[in-house]
């Protein structure tokens, strides 16, 4: 039994045998939900899940000194539903990463990413994040300490470039000597990260987007898979990119959004229609059965699960009412189910 599917989640057991999702996840990049901290944690996924079944989802980046001296269930508990799974990491050195890559393909997760984006000053005191990218040679040598340790396959996520440097043969250089270490997939944000001045909202929305250097990256190794990140919000952008590249990662509007989601495996994935089917009441009803279950085996409150669906009903009537009920903390002491049939009152009375 592996630790995702043990309802003790105590430790890893032994090494996982995967199913069908682990062969699927590299065509599963053709469309992915980008880590975001503090918001796609397993039960943001969980929603994530029910809404696509094809898509790549990824935890928020775990620290290497998470894992090495603290919780380790806490941090890498995931609902056996998630697959699909990357873990993405943060660290830079490269035995601490090899552990960590080890335990993530010991708890079962189809990917193990390298985080060289992330652009926050509590990152850079750790010395990892985007201003890795400064040092490719570091990199390439986590990247091949972590290939070494695990079979699961490692991927990193990067910047196009960092502070004022704009060339693209920042960028090319970094993808180069960083894919002699083992690694074929990169995932790459299409705006410099600003290592000082600017907060990390502002990183995502200041420096310019700049995909063409990312359409060249893929034309310069064509060899190599490349997802890109940034600004994408509609279908017609996701097909757009997909004409040039391997894979697209959306961020913040899937999460405010999570509806698209529905959109996806028909779209995008070659799915049945029938495959996608469930109305947003249905994923709303199975989300409170999650709810229930959650805190009878973890003593979650159903709060910390609700807090992400609360996009779900976007543009619809009656949905700000719909989210103030979820959102108010004098229903804490009802259950689930009866929150929603509450939420529901005002959206019947709106339509």
């Amino acid at each position: 039994m592996t630790p995702n599917e043990n309802p003790e989640n105590a430790g890893p057991g032994p090494d996982p045998v995967r199913g069908p999702e682990a062969a699927q996840a590299l065509d599963a990049m053709r469309l992915s939900v980008a880590p975001m901290m503090d918001w796609t944690d397993r039960h943001c996924r969980y929603l994530h899940r029910l809404l696509s079944r094809h898509a790549l989802l990824y935890t928020e980046m775990v620290t290497t000194g998470a894992l090495v001296h603290g919780d380790v269930p806490r941090h890498l508990r995931f609902n056996a539903e998630e697959h699909p799974l990357a873990l993405q990491l943060g660290g830079s050195e490269p035995a601490d990463l090899a552990h960590c890559a080890k335990l993530g393909e010991q708890w079962g997760y189809d990917e193990i990413n390298l985080n060289c984006g992330c652009p926050s000053e509590r990152v850079q005191r750790g010395a990892f994040g985007a201003c890795l990218m400064n040092e490719p040679q570091l990199v390439a040598d986590c990247v091949k300490a972590m290939v070494d340790a695990s079979s699961v396959p490692v991927t990193v996520k990067h910047r196009i470039g960092i502070d004022k440097i704009e060339s693209y043969e920042f960028v090319r250089d970094f993808v180069g000597q960083v894919s002699e270490s083992g690694c074929d997939t990169f995932i790459v944000h299409a705006r410099n990260a600003w290592l000082k001045g600017l907060s990390p909202k502002q990183n995502r929305e200041i420096p310019p987007l700049r995909y063409a250097l990312v359409h060249r990256l893929k034309h310069d190794f064509p060899a190599l898979k490349f997802s890109i990140n940034g600004g994408i919000t509609l279908n017609a952008q996701v097909h757009e990119h997909l004409r040039l590249l391997d894979g697209v990662m959306v961020g913040r509007e899937a999460y405010h959004n999570p509806w698209w989601l529905a959109e996806w495996d028909a779209e995008f994935f070659g799915a049945a229609p029938s495959e996608s089917e469930r109305t947003r009441e249905e994923v709303e009803t199975l989300m409170c059965d999650y709810m229930v279950r959650e805190a009878a085996e973890h003593g979650t409150p159903w709060s910390n699960i609700a807090r992400h669906m609360l996009g779900l009903r976007n543009g619809l009537p009656g949905a700000r009412r719909w989210r103030q009920v979820w959102s108010d903390h004098r229903m804490k002491s009802k259950s689930p189910h009866e929150v929603m049939a509450i939420a529901h009152e005002p959206v019947a009375q709106a339509a």
